[in-house]
């Protein structure tokens, strides 16, 4: 359905976009120092389920009669906001021995989950998705089949990235271990991140 030129742009300027920084970008390697490489990882796959998520709701055109409700966006971004206000005053609390699962006391499922939530509860990730994907897409044909693999695409570059980038912030990682103050203060260094996120969507403007 699309050509190899095509292909080949978009996966240049899926790359050029992934290389800016971003709440995405944040995530993953907040979470790869503050829990290693597994982190990382989940993080990684969590955000990638999501991109997945909006790539079947782009197609199906779910993502446009969303946007297409004023009241939407800033539904989205609130509860994305609580969301990470609540994250980041679970680690905050103070844990247990037993009740610890690695320097921030979160375990790989609950990164995965937040990381997919995270992006899902980003609202200009949707418009994203329903800006971005349709200006490779060829009239005539079947556009709902070239979203898909657009989508699909995009997905993989930003999961192979991801992972990447949060194997990168675990080796970080392993460094701060050895610093038991350093360790203390991972817990804050990542709610702080997601306290950031979250001031983030707050103060979000929807785009005209």
């Amino acid at each position: 359905m699309l050509d190899l030129h095509t292909l080949m742009i978009f996966s240049g300027a899926v790359t050029l976009l992934l290389l800016s920084p971003g709440p995405n970008m944040a995530f993953v390697i907040s979470h790869g120092v503050s829990m290693g490489w597994r982190g990382g990882l989940a993080a990684a796959l969590g955000i990638s389920l999501a991109d997945l998520v909006l790539t079947a709701l782009t197609a199906t055109g779910v993502t446009t009669l969303i946007a297409a409700w004023p009241p939407s966006f800033d539904i989205i971004r609130y509860c994305g906001a609580i969301y990470l206000l609540w994250m980041a005053f679970k680690l905050l609390q103070p844990r247990s021995p037993g009740r610890a699962q690695g320097a921030s006391g979160t375990s790989s499922t609950s990164v995965f989950v937040a990381a997919t939530l995270n992006s899902l509860l980003n609202p200009k990730a949707l418009l994203f998705f329903i800006v971005f994907l349709p200006q490779f897409v060829v009239p005539g044909k079947d556009v709902a089949g070239q979203l898909l693999l657009l989508g699909l695409l995009l997905s993989a570059i930003a999961l192979v990235f991801h992972v990447l980038l949060g194997c990168f912030a675990g080796l970080i990682s392993r460094r701060f271990a050895a610093q038991g103050r350093m360790a203390r203060l991972q817990p804050r260094l990542l709610a702080s991140v997601l306290a950031l996120l979250a001031l983030r969507l707050l103060v979000m403007s929807r785009p005209a």
